[in-house]
């Protein structure tokens, strides 16, 4: 069996944890990474703080990051209550995920290859990590780019994106498959909008490292 990384956004978290509990079931050692986008950008709203977005990425102040972690938090609270005892809730900054910081996000990582013992423990144990994507520092790291660096950190097989929209969508029709260069091509020209570009660049860069990568049914090749 092989070692998978769920990437579960924020918007179908508990919605879709049946999947990767299958995989478990099926005796797949799988790590679940989750976002929080909506439940961030819904308190964020709340307390009257900005919401500002650069390529499909959040802005993160000081003041935003208290609510990235509270957001996180109780998104990983509720996926480990879904999970059950297989379950083991981690906090990426506590557990030492690793990222360079991007300044002209503010406090946001773009997150290196890591392989952390708390995950590395919990999959030899036959556990689920359930992984917030935060690195030191903190830092706040796109879930996306975090679960594609973590899946090359821990020799991840695969790792796939789950999301809102059935994969990368060009016009009404959905792409079954994508070579990494051509997605490069794609990100580069400025036809793609908001949350895909996170993900099909993550998505290439765990390709192009040796990682079978699926964004909901859209296979990046490398």
């Amino acid at each position: 069996m092989s070692r998978i990384v769920v990437k579960l956004g924020g918007a179908v978290a508990r919605d879709a944890i049946s999947y990767p509990l299958a995989l478990a079931d099926q005796g797949h050692e799988v790590c679940i990474v989750h976002g929080a986008g909506p439940q961030i950008s819904l308190e964020m709203a709340k307390r009257g703080i900005e919401v500002t977005f650069v390529h499909g990425r959040r802005v993160t102040t000081p003041e935003a990051l208290e609510v990235v972690r509270q957001a996180m938090a109780q998104v990983n609270r509720e996926l480990v209550e879904a999970v059950g005892e297989r379950a083991v809730g981690l906090m990426g900054d506590e557990i030492g995920l690793e990222a360079e910081q991007a300044s002209e996000l503010g406090l946001v990582g773009n997150p290196l290859p890591s392989s952390p013992a708390a995950v590395t423990e919990a999959l030899a144990a036959g556990r689920v990590p359930v992984i917030a994507p935060l690195a030191r520092g903190p830092l706040n790291v796109n879930a996306d780019e975090a679960a594609a660096m973590l899946a090359v950190g821990i020799g991840a097989e695969r790792v796939h994106f789950v999301t809102d929209v059935p994969g990368l969508l060009m016009g009404d029709e959905v792409v079954a498959s994508i070579h990494a260069h051509e997605a490069e091509l794609l990100l580069d020209s400025g036809e793609l909008k908001g949350g895909i570009i996170p993900k099909l660049r993550a998505a290439v860069h765990a390709a192009h490292q040796g990682v079978i990568a699926e964004i909901g049914e859209t296979a990046v090749i490398a």
